[in-house]
């Protein structure tokens, strides 16, 4: 949105002034070009937009003179631009989301011209005051005719004031007008266009018709807050848009020859217009700092208080108690007589059972694979010794483990050991082992972790024929044959199906946290990926995190191994046939995307789904996991869709978060984001490039999320225990400023005694928190 306003206010308003100034000759169709490729590289306005995730929702459009055509869909035609009345339209769009804005220029007004502006922008503000969550769109269009019916003008207006945008530049079912009974949402953005037409004046002697216009994009905010208008920052009151040549003439002469004439606007006591800079200067980045800090000033109590409260309601409810560890109602053999018989005493593996025979005082004893906790075998000479290991009370499992609690009185062989010459059926008994305790093993985890799934409902499927999205691939993959074969993403009646030939995954709508649509630019896939409330089972394996991809390029290996000079013909074709595909298959992407939001808006409003597009421009690296990728934000969260495992983090979820190793003089910084649930544990995004450090606080701060700078790394795991044990004396201490630098600072040069600092390094050089923490205060 700030493109538009920014090459509004940094270009067409300088070039028209430059024209009428100098009074050139320039024609519509020649200034919208012009203005298209401004737009096309947003350096030139001084805006930090990336130029290949930005275009023209159309060609720019410039009109004056006596014909004037006010619908979307008009061109600027080769007539040159005149000296009277000046309509500008543009249109961007902007990683798939479009925006518009359009502003009158007057020349010269008369008296009835400039009431006639006042009017509209009057009726402007009336329509901006209905867009409102709950209103009908009919009643924003009523209250701009009735605005302008005071004045006589409501006959002049268009038969619609604007239209919903978003991934269309126009959603013809959200239009503003009398008839549409529609309701207006929290989230939806409109294309506000007032337009009075058919204006005629007299100045002149002989009658000209005219037109005037004013357009912004408008975001609706929740229930009982005022309409956002995005563009804003391109000026639109009076004394802005109105210019006066008349009276310059007799002037001119007493100047000197070569002095060029001035032009004046209306309320401006200077010259020649000059506009506000919007380079980046030191006093810029002056004020975006004092802005930030005014922000996280105001969220300090706020955000001690709102978790002194959360603990203090937590610490009411009793945890429950963990599940016991091991299972105690394993059984290999119902009777005795169902072991096998063997003419000699050696370890046996009996896979039908899943049991361990051991020849123990003569006879083969069975054991449970499940009790096996580990097989060895190692040769010495002639003699080949296995080495067995059980499951015990005080392992792993500790005092949980479920046989020692049914059985509290019985013993447990810990380890067991047996020496044969026959080393080929040692190796094999060890090779059946592993490979049975591997399965069984598996089996369990499986078992256990579908027990703790959460039932759902079951798909319901379409009536007609669904929305179906084809060839693609799914993470995390599905297991057998369908592992590397492509399948196709249905849109059902509350939910979706992935398909392959012989496998199915349903994800249901209700079980779906947050959405992600990502178009493919630098990458090497477009993807759609969503991030689960309850986690499902995906290749005997729980995840919360299943995305359904798309490559948008394909592995190319020259046989001759040489380097090709760019100018050759067929890398240029190669390159052409990539951005081809690349296009074609966002451009698939996108639609189905718009197909589903409409179902999720019109079936399932309740649920609130909406997909999320990452805002590249606000992105950085770092090191979420143990590799280096690309961190998005998005509306809701903070993601990396690209490298597995998946990075997603829940605005809503976040606490507070600490820029950690800021202030040595590194390249790199850190980030630790601690959760509102202390229960969790503190994620981290590691090795963030320093230059990144002002984007991230500009950002953290718009999201109106409290952070702090600390010099060390912190060990949060104590930190966040002592939170919860003590929350009280965690207010008293002053919360979360513990971690203010500034606050420390001044602290300790207040007391030049203080001998040690607040902080206590522990052995690896990390900080483990405040003194009052550690219980030390």
């Amino acid at each position: 949105v700030s493109v538009k306003a920014s090459v509004m206010k940094g270009f067409v308003n300088p070039k028209i002034e430059s024209i009428i100034e100098e009074e050139k000759t320039v024609s519509h169709a020649q200034l919208s070009q012009d203005t298209e490729d401004v737009i096309s590289d947003p350096k030139r306005v001084s805006v930090k937009l990336r130029p290949e995730n930005l275009e023209a929702c159309y060609p720019p459009i410039f009109q004056s003179g006596s014909k004037f055509d006010l619908k979307p869909s008009a061109v600027s035609d080769e007539a040159n631009l005149h000296q009277g009345i000046i309509i500008c339209s543009l249109g961007a769009r902007y990683s798939f989301y479009c925006s518009n804005i359009a502003r009158t220029f007057i020349i010269d007004p008369t008296d009835a011209q400039q009431k006639e502006y006042k009017a509209l922008l009057k009726a402007q503000a009336a329509a901006i005051g209905q867009l409102k969550d709950g209103n009908t769109l009919s009643s924003v269009y009523r209250a701009a005719a009735e605005s302008l019916a005071q004045s006589g003008l409501s006959g002049n207006l268009t038969k619609n004031v604007g239209f919903g945008m978003g991934l269309e530049f126009r959603d013809s079912t959200y239009l503003l007008n009398a008839k549409n009974e529609r309701v207006v949402q929290a989230g939806m953005i409109f294309n506000l266009a007032l337009g009075l037409e058919n204006l005629k004046t007299t100045a002149s002697g002989d009658d000209k018709t005219y037109a005037l216009m004013i357009a912004d994009t408008v975001i609706v905010q929740e229930a009982g807050k005022d309409a956002e208008v995005a563009t804003s920052a391109a000026a639109k009151e009076w004394k802005d848009i109105g210019y006066y040549l008349q009276g310059l003439d007799e002037d001119a002469e007493e100047q000197e020859p070569d002095e060029p004439k001035e032009v004046k606007r209306r309320g401006s006591g200077r010259g020649t217009v000059v506009l506000d800079g919007t380079l980046r200067s030191d006093a810029n980045e002056e004020a975006k700092e004092a802005r930030r800090k005014q922000v996280q000033d105001e969220l300090i109590d706020k955000k001690n208080q709102e978790t002194v409260q959360r603990l203090k309601m937590a610490s009411q409810e009793k945890p429950t108690k963990a599940a016991l560890g091991g299972n105690a109602d394993v059984v290999t053999y119902t009777h005795v007589d169902n072991v096998p018989s063997q003419s000699q005493l050696m370890i046996q593996v009996d896979e039908r059972a899943e049991a361990l025979l051991l020849p123990i005082r003569g006879l083969l004893v069975p054991f449970h694979v499940s009790t096996v906790k580990g097989v060895t075998s190692r040769q010495e000479g002639s003699a080949t010794y296995v080495h067995i290991s059980f499951n015990v009370p005080g392992s792993a499992f500790g005092a949980t483990y479920a046989p020692a609690v049914k059985f509290p009185n019985s013993i447990f062989i810990r380890e067991a050991s047996f020496r044969s010459l026959d080393a080929r059926h040692c190796n094999q008994v060890v090779t059946q082992l592993k490979t049975m305790r591997r399965h069984v093993v598996s089996r369990e985890n499986e078992r256990r972790e579908r027990a703790s799934l959460v039932v759902q409902e079951s798909l319901r499927l379409a009536s007609g024929r669904p929305l179906r999205l084809n060839d693609l691939m799914v993470r995390p993959g599905l297991g057998g044959r369908g592992k590397k074969l492509p399948g196709w993403l249905e849109a059902h009646a509350n939910g979706f199906r992935y398909s392959t030939r012989d496998q199915h995954v349903d994800i249901l709508y209700a079980n779906i946290k947050h959405a992600f649509f990502q178009p493919a630019e630098s990458e090497m896939i477009t993807l759609l990926h969503f991030h689960l409330v309850n986690p499902i089972i995906i290749n005997k394996k729980k995840t919360v995190d299943v995305q359904f991809y798309t490559e948008v390029m394909e592995a190319v290996q020259t046989l001759d191994g040489s380097r090709r000079n760019a100018r050759d013909p067929d890398e240029i074709e190669e390159e052409q046939r990539e951005r081809e595909r690349r296009n074609r298959i966002n451009s698939n992407f996108q639609n189905y995307v718009r197909h589903v939001q409409d179902v999720w808006s019109r079936d399932h409003k309740d649920l609130l789904l909406e997909f999320d597009i990452p805002f590249r421009e606000l992105g950085f690296q770092g090191v979420p996991h143990k590799t280096s990728s690309f961190v998005i934000p998005t509306v809701n969260c903070l993601v990396d869709l690209i490298e597995m495992p998946f990075f997603v983090v829940s605005i809503s979820e976040i606490e507070i978060i600490n820029l950690e190793r800021v202030g040595f003089g590194l390249k790199n910084f850190d980030m630790a984001i601690v959760f509102k649930d202390f229960t969790k544990d503190v994620v981290r995004v590691d090795a963030i490039p320093i230059q990144s450090i002002d984007t991230v606080k500009e950002w953290l701060s718009s999201m109106k999320i409290k952070y702090y700078e600390s010099r060390m790394n912190i060990a949060w795991k104590p930190v966040l225990k002592k939170i919860i044990d003590d929350p009280d004396e965690f207010l008293e201490e002053g919360g979360w400023e513990f971690l203010n630098l500034e606050r420390n600072s001044d602290e300790s040069d207040d007391d030049e005694e203080e001998e040690e600092s607040d902080f206590q390094p522990d052995s690896d050089g990390s900080e483990v928190g405040p003194a009052w923490a550690l219980g030390l205060f």
